[in-house]
């Protein structure tokens, strides 16, 4: 197996305020850490959790940061992105 081909291993654990889990890469872990978007909770395994409630909903589209609870927010940026495309 190359370098290029091998996967990267996920062996940091984050958990949601939600209670779900999900594994990611340690430097994406200790990215997250440093920015302040997690806390770190153990060492063995790596584990975080959430700084912010809902941190974890929120997702960024075209440079534009929306937050999965809200619905409505994530509706209106889609329809407002649609008609900038629409306008070209």
């Amino acid at each position: 197996m190359n370098k290029k081909e091998k996967k990267k291993k996920r062996n940091a654990l984050v958990i949601c305020r939600s209670g779900n889990r999900f594994w990611t890469t340690q430097s994406q872990f200790w990215q997250w850490v440093r920015e302040g978007v997690i806390v770190k909770t153990q060492d063995h395994p790596l584990t975080g959790a959430y700084f912010r409630e809902h941190d974890e909903l929120t997702v960024k589209l075209s440079n534009t940061v929306l937050n999965l609870a809200c619905p409505n927010h994530l509706r209106e940026a889609l329809a407002s992105r649609r008609a900038a495309l629409a306008g070209r």
